[in-house]
């Protein structure tokens, strides 16, 4: 995967980098092409071992699903029932995981991550709506003043209505937010196939106390989020 570089999205991972209270929330929003590099060809070559890069495997039921679900959503028995909601080609895994090894190398290493640690979200309404709950709550008014502007970001880089969403959902030994402190952490993937690109968004929650922010860096990233709207205009 080659990593895009985008100067709003630097802007938006600056300002998403927020201490509030007890708690601190650290995100990214990062850009790929679905190029292969010499890693990415390793890997899929090793996948493709496996099967056709383009059968189907199968993934996780939505985790977002069972913990928030906003208001507005539901799910009805036939998108329950139908297989294709939970399942992506060998190829798609492909860029997931290539993904995940571009954004938090070299600390960890995701080539051994199954299927069955991924989903297929319900729709991209539905993954704004539970990312904006999960920061809004945490964050309050000051989240609510950003959440446009990290929207309508992401749609330049990435047309979200041409997109599938996917999602991260480890278990704790293979999670990189897996340290204890953690409230919570998600992992999407935007995927929008005609471009060829994916958009990774990826945040936690932690407790401050665990978390050991230089007090520079915490009123950097303060005075950043407050000239936001300046440097996206």
């Amino acid at each position: 995967m080659k990593f895009l570089e985008n100067s709003k999205l630097e802007a938006l991972n600056s300002a998403l980098m927020i201490e509030n209270g007890d708690c601190c929330v650290i995100g990214r929003v990062e850009s790929y092409s679905c190029k292969m590099a010499g890693d990415d060809k390793r890997l899929f070559k090793t996948l493709s071992h496996e099967g056709d890069p383009n059968e189907l495997t199968v993934l996780s039921p939505p985790q977002t699903v069972a913990s928030v679900s906003p208001a507005g959503y539901s799910t009805s028995a036939d998108e329950n029932e139908n297989p294709l909601n939970y399942a992506c080609s060998r190829k798609t895994l492909y860029y997931l995981i290539s993904t995940l090894n571009a954004s938090f190398r070299p600390d960890y290493d995701f080539s051994n991550a199954k299927s069955d640690e991924f989903s297929r979200e319900p729709s991209v309404n539905f993954v704004t709506n539970f990312i904006n709950s999960s920061l809004g709550a945490v964050l309050g008014e000051r989240y609510n003043r950003l959440s446009s502007l990290i929207w309508s970001s992401i749609n330049d880089e990435i047309q979200l209505d041409d997109c599938v969403v996917y999602s991260y959902n480890p278990d704790l030994d293979s999670d990189p937010y897996g340290d204890e402190g953690c409230l919570w952490s998600f992992n999407f993937f935007f995927y929008n196939r005609k471009m060829k690109r994916m958009l990774f968004f990826t945040c936690k929650a932690q407790t401050s106390v665990d978390e050991k922010f230089e007090i520079e860096g915490i009123e950097e990233s303060f005075e950043f989020t407050h000239q936001l709207p300046l440097i996206l205009q």
